[in-house]
């Protein structure tokens, strides 16, 4: 399956971040802390240089609490600041801004070093589309100032806003890069809801979820399912679930796009319990 999505808007987005770049700080990076590789967008790395850079790896809640340890000790070895967030937890939000401050004030010492008269710390907040990141910017300026919404694509524009009198923030919108070389890559990131649905055949990001899910975390598979995981089968599966969520077309028959849709939504609501597809 080879998925590529590049809208107008994007390739704007691309060219905006390039030219406001010199404006800010440092950069804030988004990535889904379930494919915390996946979704760091290669052509905003060759972008972004040799920026100073925060990753924050969103979605905590939703990923599995040992391998995103494992990604947080990969970013301390590679000496990049790191932080695990849940947009929902207050104290994650405090320890970010207090973060942020850290990393902006030490380039402001420089600045100032050099003559640059006091202001206030500037950051660029990127990422790709579907990451969190208009919930994030609403919870950091403690109000509804940003466009929110579970499918991609939602913020079309670049804002400046301030938060509290710490820092300012500019928004960008969610960039994807034209073609994923790597197939899996794109079922990973389709599979997490990055890439609109209509634009996918969802029965074959449906089979890479649960033949994942056999081979990494299978007591949640088995949980939620039922399903008999010695079936070679792929069919066998889609059949039994079908069956159990009564995913039925006329005459009886197993409806395997319904089924589809349903294993894809209980991977994204936490259904089938926490898990991460990439490892460090």
């Amino acid at each position: 399956m080879t998925i590529q999505w590049f809208p107008g808007h994007m390739a704007k987005a691309k060219r905006e971040v390039e030219e406001k770049l010199k404006l800010v700080d440092f950069v804030i990076e988004l990535v889904d802390a379930r494919v915390p590789k996946s979704s760091q967008n290669p052509m905003l790395q060759d972008v972004l240089g040799d920026k100073d850079k925060l990753v924050l790896l969103m979605k905590k809640d939703l990923a599995d609490p040992e391998v995103t340890k494992e990604w947080e000790d990969y970013f301390d070895h590679m000496g990049i600041p790191h932080l695990a967030v849940n947009v929902q937890e207050q104290k994650d939000i405090q320890t970010l801004i207090k973060k942020a401050k850290t990393i902006g004030e030490q380039k402001l010492e420089r600045l100032t070093q050099k003559g640059i008269k006091p202001r206030p710390i500037r950051a660029m907040i990127v990422g790709i589309p579907n990451v969190g990141k208009s919930t994030l910017i609403n919870r950091l300026v403690n109000k509804k100032i940003a466009l929110t919404g579970d499918r991609p694509g939602v913020t079309k524009s670049q804002t400046w806003m301030k938060v509290k009198k710490d820092f300012e923030l500019l928004d960008t919108p969610g960039i994807l890069w034209p073609k994923f070389e790597d197939e899996e890559v794109g079922l990973k990131l389709a599979a997490i809801g990055t890439i609109k649905d209509q634009l996918l055949h969802l029965d074959d990001v449906a089979v890479f979820v649960l033949k994942f899910l056999k081979q990494y975390y299978p007591a949640q598979l088995k949980e939620r399912y039922g399903i008999d995981l010695d079936a070679e089968d792929i069919v066998t599966w889609f059949d039994e679930i079908g069956k159990k969520r009564g995913c039925l077309a006329s005459g009886g028959m197993i409806d395997y796009e319904k089924t589809a849709d349903v294993i894809i939504r209980d991977l994204r609501t936490g259904k089938l319990g926490h898990f991460t597809f990439d490892r460090p």
